[in-house]
């Protein structure tokens, strides 16, 4: 194998990791938006999902390149909630 295509295929990849993640990311802060509107309107919500993705996230940074993201209390939610009200 050339140096080349050894170093394109290793490009190729971790640009396939940095779009997984983004994708993963985006996704991520979807739900935590849902999550902070339904504390807004004061109805019941939970951080299942937003983890689940979190999880995906971290497992796929332990490959590499990409960073890795906190999990997301309820607690979290309610405070990041009020400073966007303040």
């Amino acid at each position: 194998m050339s140096v080349h295509k050894a170093i394109s295929e290793h490009v190729n990849k971790q640009n396939h990791r940095i779009n997984e993640f983004l994708v993963l990311d985006q996704k991520r802060e979807h739900f935590i938006e849902e999550a902070v509107e339904l504390c807004k309107q004061g109805a019941a919500f939970t951080t299942d999902k937003i983890n689940e993705v979190t999880g995906q996230i971290n497992e796929l940074a332990k490959q590499g390149i990409i960073p890795t993201r906190k999990i997301v209390t309820v607690e979290m939610v309610r405070e990041y909630m009020q400073k966007l009200q303040n």
